[in-house]
């Protein structure tokens, strides 16, 4: 396993971390205690060391299931990095709620959830530009930093980008920025990355393998049942998706190279990446993942 620091933070990252947003049951099924040990397990014998997750990957329930692990296993052996702004109602169901008020309520979910003193990274979750620029909110987070609920501050940028966030983020007490970034979504490199280095913002790739579609698993007219995520995307870029990425593996991955493995890779030879943070539903899927780290070099 390789490491960077994240921006200004001094927190030292595996450059492969754990996102466990399929921890809510929102990725065609649902998770036990028993099997979200077992991934953690894995990663933790590959030197992985920082976990993703939010505040609506379930009701809190991917939370719980990392505060359950980590009372059981060395809480200090991990960087636990989760999200604000939202409210659980059901499959792809969720209330937005960013009031100063709420969000030190859902603070306190978090904590309670994770079973920690302190969250290693909040941040403010895929919200607009408007409800971003509150100051009060900052103020309040703060607050809670000084208290010593929180250690830092980072900004998970909207889906469908904000350059304005960005810029805008250091401003505001944030530390780091989280994007969609992968072979197959290369805004970031335009909108994000120029700020990010002007201000020593460390980057977090999310969908670093494009939702699955540069894994390799996939080829075009796949579809995807009921219960999974991308049962619900637009059937048309879907489809176009899926396409690039056969040409892409064709093109551009050497033989013999796991195509989830050279997707992580790509992401992490940018030196503005701290950390990529694919999903895994398996032991062995973080098996492989990890095994990205050892191509970053080559």
């Amino acid at each position: 396993m390789q490491y960077r620091v994240l921006g200004t933070t001094g927190l030292r990252l595996s450059v492969v971390g754990v996102g466990t947003w399929q921890f809510g049951g929102e990725w065609g099924r649902a998770f036990s205690q028993t099997q979200v040990d077992a991934i953690l397990e894995e990663a933790e014998r590959h030197g992985m060391n920082f976990i993703d997750t939010a505040e609506c990957y379930g009701d809190h329930l991917s939370e719980r299931f990392i505060g359950d692990y980590l009372q059981r296993h060395e809480r200090s052996r991990w960087v636990v990095a989760t999200k604000f702004g939202h409210h659980f109602n059901g499959f792809m169901d969720r209330t937005e709620s960013f009031s100063q008020d709420d969000v030190r309520r859902q603070l306190e979910a978090s904590l309670r959830a994770l079973q920690v003193e302190a969250i290693d990274l909040y941040q403010f979750h895929s919200g607009s530009d408007a409800v971003f620029a509150n100051e009060g909110l900052w103020a309040m987070l703060a607050d809670q930093k000084r208290a010593g609920k929180i250690r830092h501050l980072g900004v998970s940028i909207l889906g469908k980008g904000s350059e304005f966030q960005a810029r805008e983020a250091r401003g505001f007490g944030a530390e780091a920025l989280q994007v969609i970034y992968n072979r197959l979504d290369r805004r970031p490199e335009q909108s994000v990355f120029p700020h990010a280095q002007r201000d020593s913002l460390g980057i977090l790739a999310r969908v670093p393998l494009a939702s699955g579609f540069l894994s390799g698993k996939y080829a075009p007219g796949a579809r995807f049942v009921s219960g999974d995520v991308r049962a619900t995307f637009d059937s048309a870029r879907l489809q176009r998706d899926l396409v690039e990425a056969q040409t892409i593996r064709q093109t551009e991955v050497p033989s013999g190279v796991p195509m989830s493995q050279w997707a992580l890779a790509w992401c992490l030879k940018n030196p503005s990446v701290s950390v990529v943070i694919p999903g895994c539903k398996d032991p062995a899927q973080v098996a492989a993942n990890a095994a990205a780290a050892s191509l970053v070099l080559q």
